[in-house]
């Protein structure tokens, strides 16, 4: 424990003679064990790497900030197909009036995030819930989402989407998608039990809610749409809306009816997503989730999609550097910005490097903890992704911590669709960890 202490504190002084010099002396690629001279002597190593692609493990999917739907093909991720299905609640308790008539009923999908383009047809189809969704479960991407609706399809549209700035406040419109539903369940709906409408809870029972499936792509393009799903403060959020006459106002003529119950989509409400990949035609595909061949990209991809795999081996060889204090290690991935179409596909805002324990279980590592700014990883203008992790490869050398691997996956892998090619290990600009560190004599 002592020497931990010692460590510590050289480590400091190291530091502050780094930063009152400005000198470091760069070593050759990988670890030297320096014999003991003087007091502290700084060095720079730069550490050398492995990386793979691999499939992310299945992520959940279950009330994300919002809810994906679309489908969306190119040439280096192939195809991402995602489903949506969804609870719907009452807004007040009806009251339809006397001899209700449901007219018609439509849902109305908000957006204003797409991935992808804004030139390739959507095709979606809406199917009635037989079974329910719970808001208490955990969902994950590959749910079975189908095997819980009815047979029968009870919308279909076709739409293009679309994206118009706001030209004052520099922030995107919300837009709509308006699907026709079939009238049937717009008369289930208007002839529903006063019972069956005392609540919530008893209301889901009768209405379970609707999966909006998205036909699957073969061709490049498509688009991924972020929902604005949930009702949040003055915005109602996507809803069901019905439109019906009574007794005392007749339906209008040549449009919908002046009377509409809305039925929401609240905070409360159970959604989840369906996420299929299809990596077939992909140009990694026979080199996924292998560590046999280096390429010189990896990919990274959000909704469940890729991660990279790093491997540091010599990290294993810095035990036999005794007394050695890490002043900084910091690792440095590179986007490729011509592979990746960095303006037609933006990457990922912020990645996470973890680190995988004896379980195989990826975890922060401590420096997260330590400090999630110094941590880093937010995306950088030189198309970067920066991470320290110092204190785990001191905890190392010191015997804390064993070297079973690393990944690097997108963030935000439930919301968004965003997805980056990395220069891999065989490339030019390929995965870099630069350490700071210094040898000490303790007499």
């Amino acid at each position: 424990m002592e020497n931990k202490y010692k460590i510590q504190f050289l480590g400091l002084i190291a530091l502050l003679l780094i930063a009152l010099s400005g000198c470091e002396e760069s070593t050759s690629i990988g670890v030297e064990v320096l014999p003991a001279g003087d007091i502290i002597s700084v060095r720079n190593t730069i550490q050398e790497t492995r990386s793979y692609t691999f499939s992310e493990d299945s992520i959940r999917t279950d009330e994300a900030r919002y809810s994906l739907l679309g489908s969306f093909t190119d040439s280096l991720f192939g195809n991402t197909t995602i489903d949506f299905a969804t609870q719907f609640r009452l807004f007040e308790f009806p009251d339809f009036g006397k001899n209700p008539e449901a007219d018609s009923i439509k849902l109305f999908l908000y957006y204003r995030i797409i991935y992808g383009d804004t030139i390739t047809n959507q095709k979606f189809r809406v199917y009635e819930l037989e079974s329910s969704l719970d808001p208490e479960e955990r969902y994950t991407q590959d749910v079975d989402l189908k095997s819980m609706a009815y047979g029968d399809v009870i919308g279909e549209y076709e739409y293009k989407p679309r994206v118009r700035l706001d030209s004052t406040s520099k922030d995107t419109f919300y837009q709509l998608i308006n699907i026709p539903i079939d009238i049937s369940l717009g008369e289930k709906l208007i002839n529903a039990d006063s019972l069956d409408m005392i609540n919530n809870d008893v209301f889901l029972e009768y209405f379970k809610g609707l999966l909006i499936e998205t036909e699957k792509l073969t061709d490049q393009g498509g688009t991924v749409l972020s929902l604005e799903a949930v009702q949040q403060g003055n915005f109602n959020g996507s809803a069901i809306v019905l439109y019906y006459h009574n007794d005392s106002l007749k339906s209008v003529l040549g449009g919908d009816s002046a009377l509409f119950m809305p039925y929401i989509i609240s905070k409360y409400s159970a959604r989840v997503n369906r996420i299929e990949h299809d990596y077939t035609q992909a140009p990694f595909y026979d080199n996924l989730n292998s560590e046999t061949f280096q390429d010189t990209l990896v990919y990274a991809q959000a909704t469940g999609g890729l991660k990279s795999r790093i491997l540091i081996d010599e990290l294993s060889s810095w035990r036999d550097s005794i007394n050695t204090a890490v002043n900084k290690a910091e690792l440095i991935f590179q986007i490729d910005t011509i592979a990746s179409q960095v303006h037609k596909f933006p990457p990922p805002l912020q990645m996470l490097f973890t680190v995988v324990d004896s379980t195989g279980v990826e975890r922060l590592p401590v420096d997260y903890s330590f400090s999630p700014a110094l941590y880093g990883g937010q995306l950088l203008r030189d198309y970067t992704y920066r991470f320290t992790i110092t204190q785990h490869l001191q905890r190392i050398i010191d015997g804390d911590a064993q070297n079973y691997g690393f990944y690097l996956t997108p963030a935000q892998k439930n919301n968004q669709a965003n997805r980056a090619v990395i220069k891999g290990s065989n490339s030019a600009a390929s995965v870099k960890l630069i350490v700071t560190y210094s040898k000490y004599s303790i007499d």
